[in-house]
């Protein structure tokens, strides 16, 4: 089950604020736009066909033209696989275009909120018998991807202490209905579907098994990244996780029980990356906003199932 506390997430309402978000149309994005403008926020959402972040001029138009309130940051090579492959892209997409941005708000909307949205990857691997990551490690990322997201993280920094309101939300792992199959649980589900029916053979391949990560569910992601929009909540770095390490092997498991699919498991070669630890301690998040990880891992390995049998069945 999730992480619950009494404290209740602070409620505040976004009527009329205008909010600019890259990357609108990805996983989290998807999910965070209407969510913000449920919330009554007026979203100029952009992704790739409207804005090429990489394109410092394109972004200095961009915040001209939306001329935000605040802005959430989503645009990335957000596969660390994908990272590991074009470390150059990665850079442009995951670093520069963030430079870009903080560059163009002081420009353009220096009043504007900037929510940057990195990765609990900038820490790098949790030492054996060590404690859930908090907001003061170090950052010792080990992938070009968490490389990458530390450097925006810490250039975020240097623009916060120069006056801009910038906060950066270290996001651990998180899941739910929309996600590619380059992610782990997204990957696992979309081959027990096809398994399901009859589209491949009752395998499924994987990659180490005995890494942990910490999850949460989309959902309350994005919950989170609302939260930390409100102007009472102090710029600064902010974990967003359920403090919960788990095997990726055990949630596999989890995962067949849940779609009642039996299958063998093969790992492959090329998908092996190292049995690293992960974990995130998110009480700085839950002390300024009252936020915690309210969606069950049952609901959210739900949600993956059903989201897949539905594309499998299309």
């Amino acid at each position: 089950m999730a992480n619950r506390v009494a404290q209740r997430p602070r409620v505040w309402q976004l009527a009329a604020v205008r909010v600019l978000v890259t990357g609108a149309r990805g996983f989290v994005g998807s999910h965070l736009v209407p969510h913000l403008a449920a919330r009554g926020a007026e979203v100029i959402a952009t992704d790739r066909e409207e804005l090429d972040v990489a394109d410092p001029e394109a972004v200095l138009a961009a915040v001209e033209s939306a001329a935000p309130d605040a802005v959430v940051h989503l645009a990335a090579l957000s596969s660390v696989a994908a990272a590991e492959r074009d470390p150059r892209r990665c850079f442009r997409v995951n670093y520069a275009a963030a430079r870009h941005l903080l560059d163009a708000l002081v420009r353009r909307a220096p009043r504007a909120r900037l929510l940057l949205v990195g990765s609990g990857e900038v820490y790098g691997p949790l030492a054996a018998g060590a404690t859930a990551f908090d907001e003061s490690a170090p950052l010792r990322p080990a992938t070009h991807y968490g490389a990458a997201k530390a450097a925006a993280d810490l250039l975020g920094q240097t623009y916060a202490e120069r006056g801009l309101a910038v906060v950066r939300a270290r996001a651990f792992n998180h899941a739910g209905a929309g996600q590619a199959p380059e992610f782990a649980l997204a990957g696992f589900a979309k081959q027990l579907a096809e398994i399901e029916k009859g589209m491949r053979e009752p395998m499924v391949r994987v990659g180490n098994l005995e890494a942990t990560r910490d999850f949460c569910d989309v959902g309350d992601v994005v919950a989170a990244y609302a939260a930390l929009l409100d102007p009472a909540v102090a710029p600064g770095a902010y974990n967003v996780a359920s403090g919960v390490e788990r095997r990726i092997g055990d949630l596999l498991a989890q995962l067949m029980r849940a779609m009642g699919v039996r299958a063998e498991i093969a790992v492959e070669a090329g998908r092996v990356r190292p049995a690293t630890r992960s974990a995130g301690a998110a009480s700085r998040l839950r002390r300024a906003t009252g936020w915690a990880p309210r969606v069950a891992l049952d609901d959210t390995l739900a949600s993956v199932a059903l989201d897949w049998r539905r594309r499998v069945a299309r």
